[in-house]
């Protein structure tokens, strides 16, 4: 069975929604904040150790159900943090002269949006930073500056009949949605929506005629040319937005660096992923702690990893009589360990593969450049297996390239090696992607890089030591394994 690319499944299924995908790729969105130069890998979407969040807009006509199709892209996003941003916050305040004819003011047109604070606002959360969102009242027709706080979060959704007029805003988003809804549709919800708010039916009708039909035909419309999507029917269509939600889903899960080097697989984030790396990356998290959340999370990287293993299709009869056809994966596997912090990675190894073979390497190293392979014990018939390479951190990528140049030495074939790590800089990724691209790299995080001794920042510290509960040991005791983790052998 063949695999198909996020944005292949969405266009495969636009028939069904009715949905219209502009460009249709959606592998393609967001490309241009992918780029980055080959010599100087960084983080996925990071900007000065901040993780860049999916900023996604979405427009279309009033009443059109924008602010429906927001919520409902909310609660499916439940696992992850979410904020949004109306335009209507940034209406500018009317003045005593334009309050006397409010009823001649056009609240549809662009010049009625302060986009200069709205820009600054986004461009600041994109940073990382939070901000300052003003309330406008519609009673007083009034800006109350400074009235809501908006932390940075995963998500961003922009709400707005204009927002993609502008160009500044449209190019500081991720991902844009039109919401197409019939005028008819549109004009019964407003009606509906004003006599609620105590308006009289031939006061909005005048207003419609006046101004929102002519601001749509002239400002809004013309931008859903602009969209990536488009939306017929809105908040009815689910079909769409459940698409939507799904690759916004692969987006958040997809780092950077897996766009550059598609060996490199970083598992997706979860809650409970970022709750446990809290706990081990906190210094003042006790060595018992330290050993129960590592554990859980390194078994989490070696069911991806195996994961990643060649399978063929099996069938099997079930207590009930019925047939189930399944997979049988390669019973040709070894587990790797590089001394010291490797064999943490081992008991979660054999908690999956009963029974599995287990090896190890040991490499001497002298500052950030000096490698020297002192030890090995590997399978005999290595050549003939899939190897699970085990290291939880990988910082320059040094240590690794000598135990992977020792496994191609001994036979192993370079496709069928998966290197498996807690947390990766993206240094070591990329010099181990460069030298090898047939390999395998699974992560559960990407790092934000290597300080000025080679460590990984934010890191967690001496892995091996925090693990096995040496770290009160004398700083002389030498060292062996990687720079980012300068493993004791004791």
């Amino acid at each position: 069975m063949g695999s198909y690319s996020a944005g292949e499944v969405v266009a495969a299924a636009a028939a069904v929604s009715g949905a219209h995908y502009t460009a249709l790729n959606l592998d393609q969105v967001d490309i241009k904040s992918s780029k980055l130069g080959e010599e100087q890998p960084t983080t996925s979407g990071m900007e000065n150790g901040h993780h860049c969040p999916f900023v996604i807009g979405v427009a279309g006509g009033a009443s059109s159900g924008k602010s429906t199709v927001c919520k409902m892209i909310i609660d499916q996003l439940c696992d992850h943090r979410v904020v949004v941003v109306t335009q209507e916050s940034f209406y500018y305040g009317l003045s005593d002269e334009e309050l006397v004819h409010v009823d001649d003011y056009n609240f549809d047109h662009p010049d009625a949006f302060n986009m200069d604070l709205l820009l600054s606002c986004l461009e600041n959360l994109k940073h990382g930073r939070a901000v300052d969102i003003p309330d406008y009242n519609f009673k007083t027709h009034k800006s109350v500056p400074h009235a809501r706080k908006v932390n940075p979060s995963d998500v961003i959704i922009m709400e707005g009949i204009l927002l993609f007029h502008d160009s500044r805003v449209r190019d500081l988003m991720n991902m844009k949605i039109f919401v197409d809804t019939d005028a008819d549709v549109r004009l019964t919800r407003r009606i509906r929506r004003d006599l609620e708010k105590g308006r009289v039916i031939t006061s909005v009708l005048d207003q419609y005629s006046k101004f929102v039909k002519t601001a749509f035909e002239d400002f809004i419309l013309p931008t859903k040319k602009y969209a990536d999507i488009i939306i017929p029917r809105g908040a009815n269509n689910n079909v769409a937005i459940d698409l939507i939600v799904q690759h916004i889903r692969t987006k958040l899960g997809q780092n950077d660096l897996c766009k550059i080097h598609p060996n490199l697989y970083v598992i997706q984030t979860t809650y409970q992923i970022r709750g446990m790396h809290t706990i081990i990356r906190d210094a003042a998290t006790t060595t018992h702690d330290f050993i129960f959340y590592a554990d859980r999370l390194i078994r989490l990287v070696v069911e991806h990893g195996l994961g990643h293993l060649p399978f063929k299709e099996k069938q099997v009869i079930t207590p009930t009589g019925s047939v189930y056809t399944g997979v049988d994966f390669s019973k040709s596997l070894c587990g790797i360990s590089v001394i010291r912090s490797g064999e943490s990675m081992e008991n979660a190894l054999r908690a999956c593969c009963k029974g599995i073979k287990i090896g190890k390497i040991l490499i001497h190293r002298e500052g950030d450049d000096g490698k020297q392979l002192i030890y090995h014990n590997l399978p005999k018939d290595i050549a003939k297996r899939h190897v699970l390479l085990l290291d939880p951190i990988l910082g320059t990528g040094n240590s690794a390239v000598q135990a992977i140049s020792l496994l191609l030495e001994k036979g192993v074939q370079e496709a069928n090696i998966i290197f498996l790590n807690l947390i990766s800089a993206p240094q070591g990724v990329h010099v181990v992607s460069k030298r090898f691209p047939r390999i395998k790299i699974v992560t559960s995080e990407i790092e934000q890089g290597l300080n000025d001794d080679f460590r990984v920042i934010p890191g967690m510290g001496e892995f091996g030591d925090r693990y096995f509960g040496t770290d009160d040991y004398q700083s002389s005791t030498p060292f062996f394994g990687d720079a980012k983790d300068r493993v004791r052998l004791l």
